[in-house]
């Protein structure tokens, strides 16, 4: 599991997806959640806009997974 550093207290799930490198833009984040599976925390996620925070789980189809984490 992939750990992914976050500055701020969260960060949405369509950044994530660009930070985390599973997709170049936003534009695709959002056609990457409607054609694929992403699990945040073992449920099935499908607004771009979820707000993810430290210790939350993300599996990304094709991707692997990750989880955030805050900048120590």
């Amino acid at each position: 599991m992939k750990k992914i550093v976050i500055h701020s207290e969260y960060i949405k799930l369509d950044q994530f997806l660009k930070l985390s490198e599973c997709v170049p833009t936003g534009g695709m984040a959002k056609a990457l959640l409607q054609e694929q599976a992403i699990k945040v925390n073992g449920e099935i996620e499908e607004r771009r806009g979820r707000k993810l925070y430290p210790g939350d789980q993300i599996e990304v189809e094709g991707a692997g997974s990750f989880e955030v984490e805050a900048k120590a």
